[in-house]
Protein backbone atom coordinates (compact mmCIF):
# COMPACT_ATOMS: atom_id res chain seq x y z
CA UNK A 1 0.00 0.00 0.00
CA UNK A 2 0.70 3.49 -0.72
CA UNK A 3 1.97 5.52 2.83
CA UNK A 4 -0.95 8.29 3.46
CA UNK A 5 0.65 10.97 5.72
CA UNK A 6 0.92 14.45 4.48
CA UNK A 7 3.63 15.95 2.83
CA UNK A 8 5.47 17.01 6.08
CA UNK A 9 5.67 13.56 6.93
CA UNK A 10 3.36 13.37 10.02
CA UNK A 11 1.71 10.81 11.76
CA UNK A 12 -0.84 11.06 14.28
CA UNK A 13 -1.99 7.47 16.15
CA UNK A 14 -3.92 6.56 19.82
CA UNK A 15 -4.09 3.75 21.85
CA UNK A 16 -7.71 3.51 23.28
CA UNK A 17 -8.23 0.38 25.87
CA UNK A 18 -7.79 -0.13 29.91
CA UNK A 19 -4.75 -0.67 31.66
CA UNK A 20 -2.81 0.77 29.06
CA UNK A 21 -0.53 3.42 30.23
CA UNK A 22 2.55 0.78 30.67
CA UNK A 23 2.28 -0.44 26.61
CA UNK A 24 5.02 -0.57 25.22
CA UNK A 25 3.01 -0.46 21.80
CA UNK A 26 3.62 3.63 21.36
CA UNK A 27 7.28 3.46 22.43
CA UNK A 28 7.77 0.94 19.61
CA UNK A 29 6.11 2.82 17.21
CA UNK A 30 7.92 6.20 17.51
CA UNK A 31 11.59 4.92 17.42
CA UNK A 32 10.51 3.09 14.25
CA UNK A 33 9.40 6.12 13.29
CA UNK A 34 12.43 8.21 13.96
CA UNK A 35 14.13 5.60 11.69
CA UNK A 36 11.77 6.68 8.70
CA UNK A 37 12.34 10.27 9.47
CA UNK A 38 8.37 10.50 9.76
CA UNK A 39 6.97 12.92 12.83
CA UNK A 40 4.73 10.43 14.41
CA UNK A 41 2.75 11.15 17.57
CA UNK A 42 0.97 8.34 19.64
CA UNK A 43 -1.51 9.15 22.24
CA UNK A 44 -2.26 6.73 24.99
CA UNK A 45 -6.21 6.59 26.26
CA UNK A 46 -6.49 4.63 29.22
CA UNK A 47 -10.42 3.61 29.94
CA UNK A 48 -12.07 3.38 32.96
CA UNK A 49 -14.56 1.72 33.84
CA UNK A 50 -17.61 4.12 33.29
CA UNK A 51 -15.88 4.54 29.81
CA UNK A 52 -16.12 1.68 28.16
CA UNK A 53 -19.81 1.09 27.05
CA UNK A 54 -20.71 1.17 23.59
CA UNK A 55 -22.12 4.46 23.38
CA UNK A 56 -18.50 6.14 24.75
CA UNK A 57 -16.22 4.61 22.38
CA UNK A 58 -18.40 5.18 19.33
CA UNK A 59 -17.74 8.98 20.67
CA UNK A 60 -14.16 8.39 21.26
CA UNK A 61 -13.78 7.30 17.46
CA UNK A 62 -15.98 10.08 16.33
CA UNK A 63 -13.37 12.28 18.13
CA UNK A 64 -10.21 10.57 16.60
CA UNK A 65 -11.87 11.48 13.01
CA UNK A 66 -12.78 15.04 13.28
CA UNK A 67 -9.73 15.68 15.19
CA UNK A 68 -7.33 14.00 12.19
CA UNK A 69 -6.35 10.86 13.58
CA UNK A 70 -4.22 8.64 11.19
CA UNK A 71 -5.12 5.11 13.31
CA UNK A 72 -5.90 3.65 16.37
CA UNK A 73 -4.62 0.72 18.04
CA UNK A 74 -7.90 -0.60 20.28
CA UNK A 75 -7.09 -3.37 22.99
CA UNK A 76 -9.12 -4.92 25.84
CA UNK A 77 -11.77 -5.00 26.33
CA UNK A 78 -13.42 -3.31 23.38
CA UNK A 79 -12.20 -5.25 20.56
CA UNK A 80 -15.28 -6.21 20.02
CA UNK A 81 -17.10 -3.16 21.01
CA UNK A 82 -16.22 -0.79 18.36
CA UNK A 83 -16.80 -3.20 15.53
CA UNK A 84 -20.60 -1.89 14.71
CA UNK A 85 -18.81 1.50 14.24
CA UNK A 86 -16.54 1.38 11.46
CA UNK A 87 -17.17 1.69 7.99
CA UNK A 88 -15.49 -1.37 6.31
CA UNK A 89 -13.49 -4.48 7.80
CA UNK A 90 -10.66 -6.44 6.75
CA UNK A 91 -11.46 -10.20 6.04
CA UNK A 92 -9.41 -11.28 8.98
CA UNK A 93 -11.58 -9.07 11.43
CA UNK A 94 -14.57 -10.44 9.70
CA UNK A 95 -13.37 -13.88 10.10
CA UNK A 96 -11.89 -13.68 13.51
CA UNK A 97 -15.34 -10.82 14.94
CA UNK A 98 -12.74 -8.30 16.97
CA UNK A 99 -10.36 -5.39 16.21
CA UNK A 100 -6.79 -4.23 17.03
CA UNK A 101 -6.35 -2.05 14.75
CA UNK A 102 -8.10 0.85 12.94
CA UNK A 103 -7.00 2.96 9.79
CA UNK A 104 -8.93 6.52 8.98
CA UNK A 105 -8.30 7.26 6.01
CA UNK A 106 -10.74 11.03 4.47
CA UNK A 107 -13.22 10.42 6.96
CA UNK A 108 -13.56 6.33 6.40
CA UNK A 109 -12.57 3.71 9.57
CA UNK A 110 -11.35 0.37 8.08
CA UNK A 111 -10.98 -2.53 10.74
CA UNK A 112 -8.09 -4.72 10.86
CA UNK A 113 -6.60 -7.13 13.27
CA UNK A 114 -2.93 -7.72 13.30
CA UNK A 115 -2.61 -9.94 16.18
CA UNK A 116 -3.50 -12.98 13.85
CA UNK A 117 -0.70 -12.06 11.68
CA UNK A 118 1.90 -11.19 14.96
CA UNK A 119 0.82 -14.35 16.30
CA UNK A 120 1.40 -16.48 13.63
CA UNK A 121 4.88 -14.85 12.51
CA UNK A 122 5.79 -14.86 16.43
CA UNK A 123 5.36 -18.73 16.20
CA UNK A 124 6.77 -19.59 12.60
CA UNK A 125 9.79 -17.99 13.85
CA UNK A 126 10.28 -18.93 17.52
CA UNK A 127 9.11 -22.52 17.46
CA UNK A 128 9.71 -24.03 13.39
CA UNK A 129 8.98 -27.34 12.66
CA UNK A 130 6.90 -27.47 15.77
CA UNK A 131 3.88 -30.57 16.51
CA UNK A 132 0.38 -29.29 15.62
CA UNK A 133 -1.06 -31.95 16.55
CA UNK A 134 -3.21 -31.41 19.37
CA UNK A 135 -2.93 -28.19 21.04
CA UNK A 136 -4.39 -27.14 23.96
CA UNK A 137 -5.38 -23.25 24.49
CA UNK A 138 -5.97 -21.62 27.64
CA UNK A 139 -8.64 -18.63 27.43
CA UNK A 140 -11.58 -18.02 24.87
CA UNK A 141 -11.18 -14.26 24.83
CA UNK A 142 -10.12 -11.78 22.21
CA UNK A 143 -6.46 -12.75 22.29
CA UNK A 144 -7.38 -16.13 22.52
CA UNK A 145 -9.69 -16.13 19.08
CA UNK A 146 -6.81 -14.49 17.75
CA UNK A 147 -4.20 -17.29 18.35
CA UNK A 148 -7.00 -20.21 17.57
CA UNK A 149 -7.52 -18.66 14.20
CA UNK A 150 -3.33 -18.05 13.72
CA UNK A 151 -3.34 -21.84 15.00
CA UNK A 152 -5.50 -22.43 12.14
CA UNK A 153 -3.27 -20.89 9.65
CA UNK A 154 -0.53 -22.53 10.77
CA UNK A 155 -2.15 -26.08 9.86
CA UNK A 156 -3.24 -27.44 13.22
CA UNK A 157 -5.12 -29.98 13.58
CA UNK A 158 -6.84 -30.37 16.93
CA UNK A 159 -7.22 -27.57 19.59
CA UNK A 160 -8.77 -27.77 23.34
CA UNK A 161 -10.19 -24.89 24.41
CA UNK A 162 -9.93 -24.55 28.30
CA UNK A 163 -12.02 -21.59 29.96
CA UNK A 164 -13.96 -21.52 32.13
CA UNK A 165 -16.80 -19.44 30.24
CA UNK A 166 -18.10 -22.43 28.06
CA UNK A 167 -20.70 -19.84 26.73
CA UNK A 168 -17.10 -17.67 25.30
CA UNK A 169 -15.50 -20.83 24.57
CA UNK A 170 -18.22 -22.18 22.40
CA UNK A 171 -18.07 -18.57 20.69
CA UNK A 172 -14.81 -19.38 19.74
CA UNK A 173 -14.95 -22.71 18.06
CA UNK A 174 -18.12 -21.12 16.19
CA UNK A 175 -15.41 -18.19 14.98
CA UNK A 176 -13.60 -21.38 13.94
CA UNK A 177 -15.50 -23.26 11.98
CA UNK A 178 -17.53 -20.10 10.64
CA UNK A 179 -14.13 -20.17 8.65
CA UNK A 180 -14.97 -23.60 6.69
CA UNK A 181 -10.86 -24.26 8.65
CA UNK A 182 -10.09 -27.78 9.23
CA UNK A 183 -9.03 -27.43 12.63
CA UNK A 184 -11.07 -29.34 14.83
CA UNK A 185 -11.57 -26.96 18.04
CA UNK A 186 -13.13 -29.11 20.94
CA UNK A 187 -13.85 -27.07 24.45
CA UNK A 188 -13.50 -27.72 27.72
CA UNK A 189 -13.80 -26.37 31.70
CA UNK A 190 -10.73 -26.08 33.45
CA UNK A 191 -11.34 -29.28 35.29
CA UNK A 192 -10.55 -31.27 32.10
CA UNK A 193 -6.97 -29.83 31.98
CA UNK A 194 -4.99 -33.14 33.03
CA UNK A 195 -6.84 -35.01 30.89
CA UNK A 196 -6.42 -32.68 27.41
CA UNK A 197 -2.66 -32.27 28.47
CA UNK A 198 -2.07 -35.98 28.88
CA UNK A 199 -1.94 -36.30 25.44
CA UNK A 200 -1.07 -32.93 23.87
CA UNK A 201 1.98 -31.76 21.73
CA UNK A 202 1.84 -27.73 22.54
CA UNK A 203 0.27 -25.72 24.76
CA UNK A 204 -0.75 -21.58 24.75
CA UNK A 205 -1.45 -19.31 27.03
CA UNK A 206 -4.30 -16.82 25.96
CA UNK A 207 -5.28 -15.99 30.12
CA UNK A 208 -4.25 -13.24 32.18
CA UNK A 209 -2.40 -15.59 34.33
CA UNK A 210 1.37 -15.02 34.48
CA UNK A 211 0.91 -11.30 34.46
CA UNK A 212 1.99 -9.07 36.77
CA UNK A 213 -1.20 -8.43 38.42
CA UNK A 214 -2.50 -12.17 38.09
CA UNK A 215 0.51 -13.58 39.17
CA UNK A 216 1.28 -17.50 39.36
CA UNK A 217 1.01 -20.13 36.40
CA UNK A 218 -1.78 -20.93 34.77
CA UNK A 219 -0.82 -25.00 34.82
CA UNK A 220 0.21 -26.79 37.79
CA UNK A 221 3.79 -27.95 36.77
CA UNK A 222 3.90 -31.66 37.12
CA UNK A 223 1.18 -31.48 33.63
CA UNK A 224 4.37 -29.86 31.60
CA UNK A 225 5.97 -32.55 30.09
CA UNK A 226 9.16 -32.34 27.62
CA UNK A 227 7.33 -33.77 24.60
CA UNK A 228 5.26 -30.49 25.01
CA UNK A 229 6.66 -27.27 23.48
CA UNK A 230 4.61 -24.20 25.48
CA UNK A 231 3.70 -20.72 24.38
CA UNK A 232 2.96 -17.70 26.31
CA UNK A 233 1.52 -14.24 25.45
CA UNK A 234 1.99 -12.68 28.39
CA UNK A 235 5.15 -9.70 28.15
CA UNK A 236 5.34 -8.51 31.14
CA UNK A 237 6.64 -9.78 33.13
CA UNK A 238 9.13 -11.40 29.84
CA UNK A 239 9.65 -14.66 31.84
CA UNK A 240 6.42 -16.01 33.40
CA UNK A 241 5.75 -18.30 35.81
CA UNK A 242 4.50 -20.66 33.48
CA UNK A 243 8.05 -20.55 30.65
CA UNK A 244 10.40 -20.41 33.79
CA UNK A 245 8.28 -23.94 35.02
CA UNK A 246 8.23 -25.01 31.48
CA UNK A 247 11.80 -24.59 30.82
CA UNK A 248 13.16 -25.99 33.42
CA UNK A 249 10.72 -29.30 32.84
CA UNK A 250 12.91 -29.47 29.13
CA UNK A 251 9.67 -27.58 27.57
CA UNK A 252 10.51 -26.09 23.97
CA UNK A 253 9.04 -22.54 25.02
CA UNK A 254 7.58 -19.01 23.14
CA UNK A 255 7.80 -15.98 24.75
CA UNK A 256 4.69 -13.15 24.03
CA UNK A 257 7.89 -10.72 23.13
CA UNK A 258 7.32 -12.14 18.95
CA UNK A 259 3.79 -11.23 18.90
CA UNK A 260 4.13 -8.25 20.52
CA UNK A 261 6.57 -6.57 18.38
CA UNK A 262 5.23 -8.45 15.13
CA UNK A 263 1.43 -7.01 15.53
CA UNK A 264 2.81 -3.45 16.41
CA UNK A 265 5.32 -3.52 13.09
CA UNK A 266 2.11 -4.87 11.10
CA UNK A 267 0.40 -2.27 12.33
CA UNK A 268 2.76 0.25 11.89
CA UNK A 269 2.94 -0.63 8.25
CA UNK A 270 -0.39 -0.10 7.80
CA UNK A 271 -1.05 3.00 9.30
CA UNK A 272 2.42 4.52 7.48
CA UNK A 273 2.50 2.36 4.17
CA UNK A 274 6.43 2.00 4.76
CA UNK A 275 8.72 -1.01 5.64
CA UNK A 276 9.12 -1.79 9.37
CA UNK A 277 12.45 -2.63 10.77
CA UNK A 278 11.57 -5.80 12.71
CA UNK A 279 15.33 -6.55 13.88
CA UNK A 280 15.35 -3.11 15.43
CA UNK A 281 11.97 -3.04 16.78
CA UNK A 282 12.97 -6.52 18.42
CA UNK A 283 15.66 -4.56 20.01
CA UNK A 284 14.02 -1.90 21.20
CA UNK A 285 11.89 -4.12 22.82
CA UNK A 286 14.53 -5.63 24.45
CA UNK A 287 16.10 -2.54 25.34
CA UNK A 288 12.69 -0.95 26.69
CA UNK A 289 11.82 -4.44 28.59
CA UNK A 290 15.87 -4.57 30.05
CA UNK A 291 15.24 -0.74 31.59
CA UNK A 292 12.45 -2.16 33.57
CA UNK A 293 13.47 -5.45 35.05
CA UNK A 294 16.66 -7.13 35.06
CA UNK A 295 17.06 -10.30 33.38
CA UNK A 296 16.43 -13.87 34.88
CA UNK A 297 19.27 -15.53 35.68
CA UNK A 298 18.35 -18.65 34.07
CA UNK A 299 17.29 -17.54 30.98
CA UNK A 300 19.56 -19.47 28.57
CA UNK A 301 19.40 -17.60 25.44
CA UNK A 302 19.69 -18.08 22.05
CA UNK A 303 19.88 -15.45 20.44
CA UNK A 304 21.90 -13.19 22.83
CA UNK A 305 20.86 -9.31 20.73
CA UNK A 306 17.20 -10.51 21.02
CA UNK A 307 16.44 -11.79 24.39
CA UNK A 308 12.77 -11.06 23.94
CA UNK A 309 12.37 -13.69 21.09
CA UNK A 310 13.41 -16.59 23.42
CA UNK A 311 12.10 -14.93 26.83
CA UNK A 312 8.74 -12.96 27.42
CA UNK A 313 5.95 -11.16 29.28
CA UNK A 314 2.31 -7.86 29.88
CA UNK A 315 -0.27 -9.94 27.57
CA UNK A 316 -0.77 -9.85 23.79
CA UNK A 317 -4.61 -8.55 24.49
Amino acid sequence: MTGHHDSRGSVLAGLLGQGVKPSLTPPMHEREADRHGLRYVYKVVDLDDTQVDADHVRDLLAAAVELGFDGLNVTHPIKRTLLPYVDELASEVVRIGALNTILIRDGVTTAHNTDVTGFTRAFREGLPGADLDDVVLLGAGGAGTAVAHALADLGATRLHVVDPDQTRAESLRASVSGTGATLDVRTHAPSALATVLAGASGLVNASPVGMAQHPGSPVPDELLAPQLWVADIVYRPLMTELLRTARARGCPTLSGAGMAVHQAADTFELLTGRTAHREEMFRDFDEMVSAETAPPQDADVDHPTHRSRETSGERNQ
